[in-house]
């Protein structure tokens, strides 16, 4: 399979087009045009500007993953003989391509001990069924997993569930995603969003993009690449892969891009997979060696600045090179071209986040940001480049394991609860517990816990141990298949266009939408919300801390929020008026940091220890262009010229050294297990690194985690390669 010469284009458009013409174009055209947010990436889109629409309020702004995710839940219904006709066993054989377009869920499903097979349950007996658990299980054997798709209304009930039953054992899905960017920027700045709005990357004059693919992930945001080159801002790339789409790009809704193409990198630098904070150190110690530093900035507004200067002087260029596996010329250029600019922006993704020293990747970033001065104003900051739609909005209403002060408080003073202050569960935190054999209820708002887990093996192990396992789903994953209990029930919900209420979704621009929800499509299914306030009613009746019953509105869901969420008290205008906003204290202005001492904090890190021995790769585990999480809707992965998803993607020098051949099929070995009959791949990937793909690579990933986020290291794998004997 050849790939094409740029990203987007009109090949995007084709794919859409075709999607219209499975589902009706005037049926897509009508739903992608309602007063939603996009169901995807956290950019952000629709809302009451309209759908297609950004906050900034231009149209058209849409990409082919949010065709994607509304022609699945725009797909027929599961066939009624469907679970009759395939067992458990049947199920496990199917992709999660095949799993994902079986149907729309449309009935509450039970897989009872000892079954095969999961058959239908009325919605009574299934809310009933889930209480006795809950209150058999109680508040120490019971775990609450979110995805980012849920709502702010449906996140918000689920985690006050949580600590009515006792337990602080509640997370979201950023544990295995930008866990360690919200830690990272809150030790660093007081904040763990992102300091821009969208407008300020109008000013940007030089954007360093590091260890991320928004091509493929966040297409809507090549467009602000593309007008930062126009206007003659620089774009600097930072990715051990040359990946198409950051080098040209066509978008689509602007005709002289899809007629010539947009060139997105101004330069491409190729670290080692892990080098990423070796080569930020360096980009400091030129900076610092020049003296360029804004020192009338770090006097005034930041502390511990001699104890990290002291750090970068006493690293020596010899670690930085070998580690990072830049020369030092390069990082002389990209620290020259971050000293001229004016108005910096760093954003990165996952390439950074997911490695057992994540944390300390992304508060490097911060350190070599505040260095200049280009955190704490308006027009230039820090960007987490958040995946799912609303899986800043979960952690805002307090889908974490551990509550910030401000909302502790207000809900022990304004509701007289108690507050759990036993210490929460992280989501490998609760994995470890369900290994352990000490979880009797996981209940999963959304998601694919299963599929998102590394070390297959160990996550399998894991939910198997539990007893009764929660899931409400819109669609079928392989966590429904795989990810099993002794006892497993999945409740089918709306997904937030066929919300019978508005609900509310966070931007990563922290700017909250007012999704306005629509008819159903299917009679079955049931909104979050009501299925959480029916759990709600039975399980803690004759308690009166909470109305359950008056939380069935939205609207009443919404005013505890605007009176309990710091930053989101602008709630109530919402209430009033559908009126959107951004949260308050995020972008950060004016230098007035939310910390303490109101000063943001430089941090003394030294280079990670990263042991790779001669005969062994780094492997990254990536996801396609064909896939939204874990989430895959096709096999082929276009930008990068793959028809498969069984491959290893390796340097060509790697491929001669070990004495392979492209197309020849080998065993991948880790410490975590092994997926034999991979093939060979020749890619442009530096030298000494490989790439596979997400999920289905998982099973080489081991369990453990970075100590600061509990963040595991997808990213940073050693694995080695034996050839497979041929017939």
């Amino acid at each position: 399979m050849k790939a094409p010469r740029s990203g987007g284009g009109w090949k995007a458009i084709k794919y859409s087009l075709t999607l219209a013409n499975r589902v009706g174009w005037w049926k897509l055209w009508k739903s992608m045009r309602s007063k939603n947010a996009c169901k995807t990436c956290a950019v952000g889109m629709g809302g009451q500007k309209g759908g297609m629409v950004n906050e900034a309020g231009l149209f058209p702004e849409v990409c082919k993953k949010s065709f994607q995710a509304m022609a699945s839940d725009m797909q027929p219904a599961v066939a009624s003989d469907f679970f009759a006709k395939y067992n458990i066993d049947q199920l496990r054989s199917f992709n999660s391509r095949k799993l994902e377009y079986s149907g729309r869920l449309t009935e509450p499903l039970l897989l009872s001990p000892g079954e095969k097979h999961y058959k239908p349950i009325s919605w009574d007996a299934a809310l009933d069924l889930v209480v006795e658990r809950l209150k058999a299980s109680g508040p120490e054997r019971t775990f609450y997993y979110a995805s980012g798709r849920s709502s702010n209304e449906a996140g918000f009930l689920f985690q006050m569930m949580s600590r009515l039953m006792g337990t602080n054992y509640v997370n979201n899905c950023s544990y295995y995603c930008h866990q360690a960017s919200g830690v990272g920027l809150g030790s660093s700045i007081g904040t763990g969003a992102g300091t821009i709005k969208l407008e300020d990357l109008e000013h940007t004059d030089l954007y360093i993009l590091i260890g991320a693919n928004p091509s493929s992930n966040h297409p809507r945001l090549m467009k602000a690449f593309m007008e930062i080159r126009r206007r003659g801002g620089k774009v600097i790339v930072i990715n051990p892969v040359k990946e198409l789409g950051l080098v040209n790009f066509k978008v689509p809704s602007d005709v002289r891009s899809m007629l010539f193409g947009s060139s997105i990198a101004s330069m491409y630098v190729q670290p080692h997979v892990g080098g990423d904070l070796a080569l930020l150190t360096g980009i400091a110690k030129v900076v610092l060696e020049q003296n360029a530093q804004d020192s009338s900035f770090i006097a005034a507004h930041t502390e511990n600045y001699e104890a990290f200067q002291e750090q970068v002087n006493q690293t020596s260029w010899d670690d930085i090179i070998a580690q990072s596996g830049v020369d030092r010329d390069t990082i002389q250029q990209i620290a020259d071209q971050y000293i001229s600019a004016k108005n910096v922006v760093i954003g990165w993704c996952m390439g950074i986040t997911h490695h057992l020293h994540g944390t300390n990747n992304v508060q490097t970033i911060a350190n070599v940001s505040l260095l200049r001065g280009m955190v704490g104003r308006r027009e230039a900051g820090l960007m987490p480049i958040r995946g799912h739609s609303n899986v800043q909005g979960l952690g805002s209403v307090g889908v974490t394991p551990g509550l910030k002060q401000a909302m502790l408080e207000r809900l022990e003073k304004q509701l007289g609860i108690q507050v759990p202050t036993t210490p929460g569960y992280d989501t490998m935190a609760c994995m470890e517990a369900s290994h352990r054999g000490e979880i009797d209820f996981a209940f999963c708002l959304g998601g694919n816990l299963y599929g998102s887990n590394p070390d297959t093996k160990y996550a399998l192990e894991a939910m198997s141990r539990i007893k009764t396992i929660l899931y409400l789903s819109t669609t079928l994953n392989t966590g429904h298949v795989w990810g099993t209990g002794e006892e497993t029930l999945i409740l089918p919900v709306l997904p937030r266009d066929e919300e019978p209420q508005s609900t509310t979704q966070e931007s990563m621009f922290s700017y909250v939408r007012m999704s306005d929800g629509g008819k159903s499509r299917y009679e079955g299914p049931r909104s979050e919300v009501s299925i959480l306030a029916a759990i709600g009613q039975k399980l803690f009746a004759g308690d009166n801390r909470i109305d359950w019953k008056k939380l069935e509105s939205h609207s009443a869901i919404r005013e505890l929020i605007a009176d309990l969420i710091p930053g989101y008290e602008n709630m109530h205008q919402t209430i009033e008026s559908n009126k959107e906003f951004h949260v308050t204290g995020r972008a950060v202005a004016e230098y007035q940091f939310p910390t303490e001492s109101g000063k943001a904090k430089f941090h003394a890190i030294p280079l990670p220890e990263i042991p790779v021995d001669d005969n062994q790769l780094r492997l990254m585990t990536v996801r396609s262009e064909g896939q939204f999480n874990s989430v895959v809707y096709d096999d082929e992965d276009i930008y990068r010229g793959q028809e498969r998803r069984d491959v290893i993607l390796m340097n060509r020098a790697d491929i001669d050294r070990l004495g392979l051949k492209p197309d020849q099929r080998v065993k991948v070995k880790s410490e975590a297990g092994e997926m034999p009959y991979i093939l060979v791949r020749e890619f442009d990937v530096r030298a000494g690194n490989a790439l596979m793909y997400y999920p289905e690579a998982n099973i080489l990933v081991p369990h453990t985690v970075d100590p600061l986020s509990k963040t595991p290291g997808f990213k940073s794998t050693r694995v080695t390669l034996e050839v497979e004997a041929t017939v």
